[in-house]
């Protein structure tokens, strides 16, 4: 049996395998791609990570991939786009497409447009059960009542169906989430923590309350932290055992 609110010090694989199918409400990941950052020399099997999260995903449960691309010899890999397909290809359904901007540029190239960006793939397995759509976006028509029309395939136009409705103060976000990065944990000795808002947005959306939550590159522990403060448990796997020390560091004043 896998103990709840634990980090394991290992492989990812060995604790997926100790897990038994539709476990897992949630997981929230960014995995290691394309060599950008050398995580102590580990590195991972993608095509077994991905069938071992199909497995042990709930069916209605939700996988959250953020990932991005690296430039080599002039061109963009494409790792993530081949990783979304994959995904696909095992059963997942491509839930949304979102895109973390960042507030600080990474690796600047003098040649094309500055990369501050990594794809976010929310991933099903089947029909999300729980949707939580954050709705924090000012509107600047609030209080109007909706007018327009929408078009048919044909080309014609009907009448909106939500014409005459109020506009709410406030909208549902777009699929493009602006974060800031982690300014305040410089002591954190980790290559590329998780900011922790991003964590946190996604396991408010696509989970509730008592869920259980995982990351199979738990590193410096942003997913378990937001998990905790936000009423959820998680396991968490970490191959390094320097990173290890930094998340439980983290997460003891929220551990139950």
């Amino acid at each position: 049996m896998l103990q709840i609110n634990k980090i394991y010090n290992e492989n990812n694989l060995e604790t997926m395998s100790r897990m038994p199918d539709n476990f897992i409400d949630l997981t929230v990941t960014s995995p290691p791609y394309d060599n950008l950052r050398t995580y102590k020399g580990y590195s991972f099997d993608f095509e077994s990570v991905a069938k071992e999260l199909f497995r042990v995903t709930k069916k209605g449960g939700v996988v959250v991939w953020v990932v991005g691309d690296a430039t080599v010899k002039g061109s963009e890999t494409g790792t993530s786009f081949r990783q979304a397909l994959y995904f696909k290809e095992i059963g997942f359904n491509l839930h949304d497409t979102m895109i973390y901007m960042k507030d600080a540029i990474s690796f600047p190239d003098a040649n094309r447009y500055q990369n501050c960006f990594e794809y976010m793939f929310i991933f099903s397995k089947g029909k999300p059960l729980t949707i939580n759509l954050l709705a924090d976006r000012n509107n600047r028509s609030y209080g109007r009542k909706v007018t327009g029309t929408d078009r048919n395939k044909d080309g014609s136009t009907r009448k909106a169906s939500c014409c005459g409705q109020e506009i709410k103060k406030f909208g549902v976000r777009w699929n493009i989430w602006e974060v800031n990065s982690n300014k305040g944990n410089v002591k954190i000795k980790h290559p590329a923590m998780f900011p922790e808002k991003l964590s946190e947005d996604h396991i408010l959306s696509w989970s509730n309350t008592g869920n259980l939550i995982y990351d199979p590159f738990m590193g410096s522990g942003t997913t378990a932290k937001m998990a905790l403060i936000n009423g959820r448990s998680f396991i968490g796997s970490e191959i390094s055992s320097e990173y290890c020390d930094i998340a439980n560091k983290r997460i003891a004043e929220f551990t139950p």
